[in-house]
């Protein structure tokens, strides 16, 4: 079986954010921040114009994704202790066990996750990666997707998604 694909690891593919890791102690990293990298792979069939996917219309779209986490405190949504609120003024109540924290609204994303990890972001942004390219590129079928969160250099978490395509 032949298969085909594309990598992107560009230096532009990054975000700054903060959060603070949960472990299944229940104990709790310190508030703290990370120059995030991102890296993709995406397999699919070979266009008749032997393409995977162009570069030049694909790289945005990882982009986008990427400013839109830009600067921002990431709160996992889903957490089962973690409890988030929005006050009447905009600002983000966060608390976790004896922890209290407050911030504007613009400042805040919370996710549809349960831990902030390298991992679980990786799998955000690789739901996220696949919607809009499944919007935007219909004719596109991708078969694998692999997406990368880079913490700190040397440290990834990897999702990965396989598509059951008819063959």
């Amino acid at each position: 079986m032949e298969r085909w694909s594309i990598e992107l690891d560009k230096e532009y593919f990054k975000f700054s954010a903060a959060h603070f890791l949960i472990f299944p102690d229940g104990s709790a990293e310190r508030l703290h921040g990370h120059n995030y990298r991102v890296f993709v792979e995406i397999d699919a069939a070979l266009t008749r114009f032997g393409l995977v996917i162009d570069f030049k219309t694909v790289k945005p779209v990882v982009r986008e994704i990427c400013d839109e986490l830009d600067e921002h405190w990431l709160v996992p949504g889903l957490h089962p202790v973690l409890q988030h609120g929005l006050r009447a003024d905009g600002i983000v109540e966060v608390r976790y066990l004896e922890r209290y924290y407050a911030a504007p609204k613009e400042d805040v994303i919370v996710m549809p996750i349960n831990n902030t990890s390298s991992e679980n972001l990786a799998t955000w942004f690789g739901h996220e990666l696949q919607a809009r390219l499944a919007r935007r590129f219909p004719d596109v079928l991708v078969s694998r997707l692999r997406v990368a969160v880079e913490e700190t250099s040397g440290q990834k978490g990897v999702y990965s998604f396989t598509a059951d395509v008819p063959g």
